[in-house]
């Protein structure tokens, strides 16, 4: 049974850093690609950030520049790197992975922005 579990969200003040994990866990993983998504309250999800197992990375405009994704191909975890944080950065974010040709999304992980 495949599972995602997000780690690492909490409370950050405006410009500040935070990296958030996503650990896959099953058997016989064959991960194609690994994504973070966000929703805030009232807001559809959104693309945040994707990375493909050739390293191909995609970023949303918002956060080009601040955010960085990562993949630990040994360890199937997933990171997301987020700096110089805004308040508008707030949401619940949520890793999806394609795994074996099929997409799995985790619980996702609370991250708040606030002085």
């Amino acid at each position: 049974q495949v599972q995602l579990v997000e780690s690492g969200g909490g409370l950050v003040q405006p410009g500040g850093s935070l990296r958030l994990t996503c650990a896959a866990s099953g058997s016989n993983l064959r991960i194609y690609a690994m994504g973070w998504y966000r929703q805030a309250p009232g807001n559809q999800r959104e693309l945040v950030a994707t990375i493909s197992d050739i390293d191909n990375t995609n970023y949303a405009d918002l956060v080009k520049g601040r955010f960085t994704i990562s993949w630990d191909n040994a360890r199937n975890t997933a990171y997301l790197q987020m700096n110089s944080v805004k308040p508008e950065d707030t949401a619940v974010y949520y890793c999806k992975a394609l795994i074996s040709l099929k997409w799995y999304w985790g619980q996702g992980t609370q991250v708040t922005v606030s002085s």
